[in-house]
């Protein structure tokens, strides 16, 4: 019986035939599945019979059965080779090496220098919205956390915790996380960025467990973001700190005796490669620290304007008909040099799809008066 002769049945026919060969869930086949199941086993009882014949055996007649043929190896390109267990070995301990790498917050350079780390975390403020961290870890702190961890280190993550400082009163605050960053080896900085200013936050930098718990290595100073609209910095790299580190050491809580730790000045004269100065000096001027000499005492007042708001996220926003970029929440600040008469300054924001537009002008004057110098005799 061939498939010819099946198509040609009805499929009562076909169906009565599939029960007598034993064909598992005919019941629920349809015609052209009946004709498949019953071509298949047709076949399958040709080949068994054949098998069984006494002149066709393989061994006689020195042919091989199909199913022999089929079992020999076959030559494959090498693309489609079985990788071998010493190249699959070799792939997992690279896998391994990379994951250690990126775990790995150690400065493994200064390690093999021999150059004394220590485990510290200090934070700069940039500007109103931006944190800039910069920490050294050692071999042996990470070590420690490693042994602290137990097998929970094995899927920890790097972080740096992110905490807001809650004052009351004079001396007591309270410390809030309010977001977990994660970070990666190989790296020694990172920027973050903050929201709402002024705010006061302090950052850990450790190890995250899958269970929750968080094992810190080093905890930074306490820094406070200026009011939006103080003078912002917009280059994020160290040329422009040294031209503002000042302004910078102050933000960042260097002048503050009760956070007084040493090592923010410290970060910033091994980044700047220059001594920072008399703190007194510094901060109030040479007049304070009594160091004037005979130098001439020049005096100068110049302005610059801050204009910043709001808006939609997505909107085009201009000012005096130049584009002003927005960041991603909607919030812009655009600073410039505001000399000596009135100015008219219309800000203009549309809609994403254009649809609606909205202005708001701003009338300024800046009148600069210069009076006379005051000039007392040193004897009174």
């Amino acid at each position: 019986m061939n498939s010819i002769d099946l198509k040609l049945r009805t499929a009562k026919d076909l169906a009565t035939l599939a029960k007598k060969k034993n064909i598992s869930g005919w019941h629920a086949m349809r015609k052209e599945e009946l004709i498949k199941a019953l071509v298949k086993q047709a076949r399958s009882d040709a080949q068994s019979s054949a098998a069984r014949s006494p002149g066709n055996g393989s061994a006689k007649n020195g042919k091989k059965h199909r199913s022999e043929l089929s079992a020999e190896p076959r030559h494959l390109p090498e693309a489609h080779k079985r990788p071998t267990h010493r190249q699959i070995e070799g792939r997992l301990t690279e896998i391994k090496e990379k994951l250690a790498h990126l775990k790995d917050l150690s400065d493994s350079a200064q390690a093999a220098a021999g150059v004394a780390a220590k485990d510290r975390l200090v934070v700069m403020v940039r500007d109103p919205f931006w944190l800039h961290a910069y920490w050294e870890v050692t071999r042996k702190s990470l070590a420690r956390a490693k042994v602290a961890m137990n097998h929970f280190w094995h899927s920890a993550k790097p972080i740096l915790r992110l905490s807001e400082i809650h004052r009351d009163g004079d001396n007591a605050s309270a410390r809030v996380a309010v977001r977990d960053i994660e970070i990666h080896g190989g790296v020694h900085n990172w920027y973050i960025d903050v929201h709402q200013p002024p705010k006061t936050y302090q950052l850990e930098i450790g190890y995250l467990a899958a269970n929750g718990n968080f094992f810190a290595l080093a905890r930074s100073n306490v820094v406070t973001t200026p009011k939006l609209g103080a003078n912002e910095t917009f280059d994020k790299n160290w040329a422009d700190v040294a031209k503002d580190f000042d302004r910078i050491y102050a933000m960042s809580g260097g002048y503050a005796e009760s956070e007084a730790t040493g090592e923010l000045k410290e970060v910033l004269e091994e980044r700047l490669h220059r001594p920072m100065g008399d703190p007194m000096a510094t901060q109030f001027g040479l007049g304070a620290s009594g160091k004037m000499g005979g130098q001439p005492f020049e005096f100068q007042v110049d302005t610059e304007l801050i204009i910043h708001g709001v808006t939609a996220p997505g909107a085009h926003v201009t000012l005096h008909g130049e584009p002003v970029r927005l960041r991603s929440d909607g919030t812009f600040a655009v600073r410039f040099h505001l000399p000596d008469r009135r100015h008219i300054l219309p800000v203009v924001a549309s809609s994403h799809d254009g649809a609606e537009q909205r202005t708001i002008v701003l009338s300024l004057d800046r009148n600069t008066k210069v009076m006379e110098p005051l000039i007392r005799d040193p004897s009174d």
